[in-house]
């Protein structure tokens, strides 16, 4: 089959790899219809190559049609329309009882200290191939795959891989109350779908905060005010007039360490990736700085006795947080890979919806044949053709 690779430092590829085979009896082989990049991608296309190896299947927002299933899995069979969440979970252990399936005590990686196994994300996260591919070996299939409607198109669905689950749950995370003001970091896709979700959860005022101008469109366009970081030096000022004088009730970092405009954790980033893989994990295991502009502007937003939801994901071990200020501002902090699971039966109904309440079908800014992948990955991360969500199509010649 064919199936995208990373190769290096900005060096995808699509290559022939062997088709994936049953392993466990409560595994499944999916065929891929759609599957998305990531924002998370661009970090093992940047700056995580200590953690990955030459060969690696990459992605984590699979769809696409059950070709066979194991003798464990009785809840799927041939012919099934599935999406598959980026994280692998079991359904039954303590921490999926707990609708935290993100911390699944049988899939976590515990020789790496780290939660749950991701597809297509690295050693951190179990090196389990991922779904950028023409098909998939699904760990867990028996509670994994959610199984939807044959008829709308793929895009109706896709998201729920990660990204609508993934903004459902900062927003939950949020605590907004009722008719109360959200400021939203980075518009990418999670950011953008945060900025929906909280305007349907009945959040008064949503702000959208980024520098890409094809992103502030996306969202001004469904109804968000908007303000670009290039052109207001203290966001804090800017968001204490907006509401006041006492800032959001909410703020939602949907950025991570992929912050723009923060040159010193940039560096400190690119200068790892220079160093032999072994040395360079080590380093960013153990002294890893994240580029943490956007989190010092999250916490000179939001007000007294607000709260701020990470999604954006952060790797360091030794970030300086502004302690002092968390502690006098009675900030309360929430974080954490999504539950995709826990979410999915509140989603659903506004997914399967005819009137498409979030906007998923027509989201897409770009779907391009896997054959595509390298070109993809490019204008992605380069922010080039306004490219906001891509999705590859393996099906498509």
């Amino acid at each position: 089959m064919k199936a995208v690779t990373w190769h290096g430092k900005r060096d995808v590829r699509v290559d022939t790899v062997p088709d994936p085979k049953l392993v466990e009896p409560t595994d499944a082989i999916v065929r891929i219809t759609s599957t998305g990049i990531c924002g998370s991608d661009l970090h093992l296309y940047e700056v995580l190559g200590a953690f990955i190896d030459e060969g690696d299947i990459l992605g984590h927002e699979p769809m696409g049609v059950v070709e066979e299933v194991g003798s464990g899995v009785t809840n799927l069979k041939p012919g099934d329309r599935v999406v598959v969440p980026f994280n692998i979970s079991c359904g039954h252990c303590f921490m999926c009882d707990r609708g935290l399936q993100s911390q699944c005590e049988t899939t976590q990686v515990t020789d790496r200290g780290k939660g749950a196994a991701l597809l297509g994300y690295t050693k951190l996260y179990g090196q389990v191939p991922g779904g950028q591919a023409e098909y998939l070996r699904v760990p867990q299939a028996h509670y994994g795959p959610i199984k939807v409607p044959d008829g709308p198109p793929d895009e109706r669905f896709v998201y729920l891989s990660d990204v609508v689950p993934t903004a459902w749950q900062a927003v939950d995370y949020a605590a907004i109350p009722e008719g109360g003001t959200v400021v939203v970091f980075g518009l990418g896709p999670i950011g953008q779908f945060c900025c929906r979700i909280a305007k349907h959860r009945g959040a008064g005022k949503v702000i959208g905060i980024d520098l890409v101008p094809e992103r502030l469109a996306k969202a001004a366009a469904a109804g968000v005010v908007t303000y670009d970081t290039r052109e207001h030096k203290y966001l804090g000022d800017v968001i204490r007039e907006a509401t006041g004088g006492r800032g959001a009730d909410s703020v939602i970092d949907a950025v991570g360490m992929e912050a723009h405009g923060a040159p010193v954790g940039r560096l400190a980033q690119n200068l790892v990736a220079l160093l032999p893989d072994p040395i360079g994990a080590k380093i960013t295991e153990k002294a890893a700085v994240d580029r943490l502009s956007v989190l010092y502007a999250a916490i000179d937003c939001v007000r007294r006795g607000g709260t701020i939801s990470l999604s954006g994901v952060y790797g360091g071990m030794v970030d300086p947080l502004p302690m002092m200020e968390l502690f006098d501002k009675q900030i309360t902090l929430r974080m954490g890979q999504a539950n995709v699971r826990r979410w999915i039966d509140d989603i659903m109904p506004l997914i399967t919806d005819s009137a498409d309440p979030l906007g998923v079908e027509g989201f897409a800014t770009h779907k391009l044949p896997l054959a595509e992948a390298p070109h993809a990955y490019e204008i992605f991360q380069k922010k080039q053709d306004g490219a906001v969500k891509i999705l590859l199509e393996p099906s498509v010649a």
